[in-house]
């Protein structure tokens, strides 16, 4: 199949930090010249379009999502409504299928992209069409909550199942603390949209699908792809780290001479996503922890002391990114896992790969202190810590390799 072209249409689950992804993922298909169908709320195709860098072969498919009692009037997306009602949002997702169907059916494509629409197989199975779970949720994740080994759906899930790895997980550096697998089963046993559960919904996308994709490559998170695939038996796809191209935008100007009042490589840059919600105590312990470092900071519009800055509305990360202060894209990792894949994600980045260092939390409470953040960046950063030097070679390291993986 050298040198054949495809057409592929993608459907990803509603939230902007699966959305995003799977666009990355449309333009490294459209740039080897596949022709792409992009179903997408109607309402955020303006929010997008600018990350289209192949519209002539990059198609927005512009859906409407029928309403769903319980939702705001016009809520689309995860991005509209606070965590609890993302069930109805993907209640609305399901409603969607007979216009999915119809569109696929004039559309006629090979693949299909999906990862929470589980009824997605069944039909383009009839369709003649090749369904591929593209899981932007890490395999270490997905292989150490949801794997058919754990049997959930026969025997459920408890914060307790949750403390040791199912049998046959590969060796690795997760650990999970109690108050951490309370809240990892509680979610993944919880109904998340047409009275299906989140574990069940997940186990038919991945037990239905021809093949599993997913956003990493062997060298990284090899044993947990392998895993996953020998416990769903289906075919594996390593789609590579889909680094996204440099944005041609710059920043504004406001936001340049901002950051040019520091040092090259010396502001820290918190970013905690736009669905994440720290509670208040939470909140002033981060930026009293940031404070306390000695280094300027970004998180918010109102000035402290001259040093840190916090924001409320939304940034333009990649460009503050390449900004000279903040060490461009060679910024290390301080990690505060909130919910859900990032705790697991964490452990990864921390312990496996060690490119980062964990924010230290309470074992009963789940709470970091001022002197956690501070503690945390210090062994990141000092010249003179070893932990640091480690984790800047390993940073180093593999930097070069996504590098040199998306070209």
């Amino acid at each position: 199949m050298v040198g054949k072209t495809f057409r592929i249409a993608m459907y990803p689950w509603v939230a902007i930090g699966h959305i995003t992804p799977f666009i990355h993922m449309a333009n490294k298909l459209a740039q080897r010249g596949h022709k792409i169908s992009f179903f997408l709320p109607a309402k955020k195709l303006g929010k997008v379009e600018a990350f289209n860098l192949y519209p002539d072969l990059i198609t927005f498919m512009p859906i409407i999502v029928p309403h769903v009692e319980g939702l705001l009037i016009g809520a689309e997306t995860t991005n509209d409504v606070p965590f609890p009602f993302h069930p109805l949002i993907m209640s609305a997702m399901d409603r969607t299928e007979p216009d999915i169907e119809a569109y696929l059916r004039e559309l006629k494509p090979h693949f299909v992209f999906f990862d929470f629409t589980c009824w997605m197989p069944a039909f383009t199975r009839k369709l003649g069409i090749k369904s591929v779970l593209y899981c932007i949720i890490s395999s270490g994740t997905i292989g150490y909550l949801l794997s058919p080994a754990r049997k959930i759906l026969e025997r459920g899930l408890t914060g307790l199942d949750l403390l040791k790895p199912p049998k046959g997980f590969p060796s690795s550096s997760i650990k999970v603390r109690m108050f951490e697998a309370q809240g990892l089963a509680a979610v993944t046993t919880m109904d998340y949209g047409s009275g299906i559960s989140f574990a069940e919904r997940h186990l038919r996308s991945f037990s239905d699908c021809d093949a599993i994709g997913f956003k990493t490559c062997k060298e990284i998170e090899g044993p947990y792809c392998e895993y996953t695939g020998n416990q769903f038996e289906k075919p594996m796809l390593y789609a590579g780290p889909v680094v996204p191209e440099p944005q041609k935008m710059v920043l504004e100007e406001r936001r340049e001479k901002l950051l040019s009042n520091f040092e090259a490589n010396t502001l820290i840059f918190c970013a905690f996503g736009s669905e994440c919600v720290l509670k208040e105590d939470q909140f002033q312990e981060l930026v009293l922890g940031l404070e306390l470092t000695g280094l300027p900071f970004l998180v918010a519009i109102e000035r402290v002391n001259g040093r840190g800055f916090v924001y409320g509305g939304w940034m333009p990360q990649q460009l503050i990114l390449r900004h000279l202060s903040a060490m461009v894209n060679d910024c290390q990792l301080v990690l505060v896992p909130h919910v859900g894949d990032q705790i697991i994600n964490a452990r990864l980045m921390a312990g496996d790969l060690r490119i980062g260092v964990e924010v230290e939390k309470g074992e009963e409470d789940g709470l970091f202190t001022k002197d956690d953040v501070n503690k945390a960046v210090k062994a990141l950063m000092d010249d003179d810590s070893d932990l640091g030097k480690e984790i800047r070679a390993n940073h180093a390291k593999w930097k070069e390799f996504l590098l040199a993986s998306s070209n």
